[in-house]
């Protein structure tokens, strides 16, 4: 087996079997192309299936020496795994290599989080007086509302948006349909947008059904909602590294500070997994304290 038939038949793997989106796809192929240029560069040129538990080791090895961050080769390491656990579906290995190669462990950075006052500074900061004012205020009330990511933000579609029931049709991660409920003032904005800009737009074929669009009748890219977010924070002077991604983990913040049950909280962020949601626990330590404090019998006494 030669590394272009090996990557051909993984890319139809992640596309077809995991329906994973183009971008993941070619971030896994990424991670295969790095292991070829090494295998490639070895004394002995080597194919996929003839990799060694060795030869890994020193192609981390290299990583490290190159500078390649700890995060950066966790990623690399999880790609390759979905590789070699590809092959040994497909019967073209008999032992996995990568099996007993261990992620380097990572100090797990806590996201940059926008107070309530915070969040509404921004909200309350986009000028309304142009033209494009009531679709950003209707895109970013939308953002926090839901704690969407900006992909999924862009995505949104007219057929997908339920006023009357409030709640929002998202494709996310892997195509997982998840409805997430909606703000009241959420949906009020975007009538105000619809009204005041969508239902007078010429919208280029194949866009229809796009909520969100710009000047030219297409789809946002996920630059402009970053930029547009980007202005509005220097506008205010605000001093965090703020995307639309901090939008996403002020929503899901706010929510387990208020109380929320943690398991709805995962539900409404699309995760996969209990584990990545629980991130946001770290800002309600103080508030699970006063609850111990209030309700446990020994506290009491």
């Amino acid at each position: 087996m030669n590394w272009q038939i090996a990557q051909r038949g993984f890319r139809n793997y992640l596309r077809l079997e995991k329906s994973l989106s183009a971008n993941s796809i070619e971030a896994y192929l990424a991670d295969v192309m790095k292991l070829q240029r090494f295998a490639e560069g070895m004394s002995v040129i080597k194919g996929p299936n003839q990799i060694t538990l060795d030869d890994l080791r020193g192609f981390l090895s290299m990583l490290h020496e190159l500078g390649i961050s700890a995060t950066s080769q966790a990623r690399i390491i999880s790609g390759l795994k979905s590789f070699y656990g590809y092959l040994l579906l497909e019967k073209e290995i008999k032992i996995d290599p990568i099996e007993l190669i261990d992620t380097p462990r990572i100090g797990r950075k806590l996201p940059d989080v926008l107070s309530v006052d915070e969040m509404d500074a921004i909200l309350g900061a986009i000028d309304l007086s142009k033209p494009e004012g009531t679709r950003n205020r209707a895109m970013l009330e939308l953002l926090y509302s839901c704690g969407l990511r900006v992909s999924e933000l862009i995505d949104v579609r007219v057929s997908g948006f339920y006023e009357s029931e409030g709640f929002l049709r998202v494709i996310g991660k892997g195509n997982k349909e998840r409805l997430v409920p909606m703000g009241t003032t959420a949906i009020q904005w975007i009538g105000y947008y619809r009204e005041q800009m969508r239902n007078h737009q010429i919208i280029k074929s194949g866009q229809e059904d796009y909520l969100f669009l710009n000047r030219r009748g297409s789809k946002l890219s996920r630059m402009m909602v970053f930029n547009i977010i980007k202005e509005l924070v220097v506008k205010l002077g605000i001093q965090k590294q703020i995307s639309p991604h901090t939008f996403r983990h002020s929503f899901a913040t706010h929510l387990v500070e208020a109380g929320a049950d943690l398991r709805a909280v995962q539900e409404m962020l699309g995760h996969a997994s209990i584990t990545t949601t629980e991130i946001y626990t770290h800002l309600d330590r103080h508030r699970l304290r006063e609850e111990v404090v209030a309700f446990h019998p020994r506290y009491k006494k």
